[in-house]
């Protein structure tokens, strides 16, 4: 549990922690990359997040993807290597199963039925007391390979009774 004020770096160090997950390999495999699922309760925050990491992560060679429900975003474009571009979600979604995007930012479409993960590593959850005990859950379930648990980072700016409970626990 991750809780500051707004403005205190909760996104640098969910950043930070994304960087370290989508550059280290899989349990067993010599190849690939773990991925990390950014999930926030409204499409404008899921946007900025969206942006931050394009901007913390635009040297590297980091795809990341958007998805909500109005549509989906992947960067870098391969047409405008410094540009996001908009793609289907039929595209998204294969891409995100076969591992190819590994970091993927979005509201509650992360936790439809069709998203899967290739190697889900770190689930973060933002603004964690506007999403209920079984949406998280669901996002923790979607990694593939059964055994296998992301760690599960949950951020809020909001010092709630609820919070305080799962910081002693």
């Amino acid at each position: 549990l991750l809780e500051g004020d707004v403005g205190s770096g909760k996104t640098l160090v969910a950043a930070a922690t994304s960087y370290g997950v989508v550059t280290a390999r899989p349990p067993g495999r010599t190849s690939g990359t773990l991925q990390v699922a950014y999930m926030a309760p409204t499409e404008i925050l899921a946007q900025q997040h969206f942006q931050s990491f394009i901007a913390f992560f635009k040297d590297l060679p980091i795809n990341i993807a958007l998805i909500t429900g109005s549509g989906c975003k992947k960067f870098p474009s391969k047409s405008s290597p410094d540009k996001a571009t908009d793609i289907s979600r039929a595209q998204l979604l294969k891409w995100v199963a076969n591992g190819e995007i590994a970091m993927v930012v979005g509201t509650h479409a992360l936790i439809e039925e069709p998203v899967q993960f290739h190697s889900l590593g770190l689930a973060i959850v933002d603004e964690q007391h506007r999403f209920g005990v079984e949406q998280r859950l669901a996002l923790r379930a979607k990694m593939q390979a059964p055994g296998q648990e992301p760690h599960l980072l949950m951020m809020s700016a909001t010092p709630i009774p609820r919070t305080l409970a799962m910081s002693y626990y």
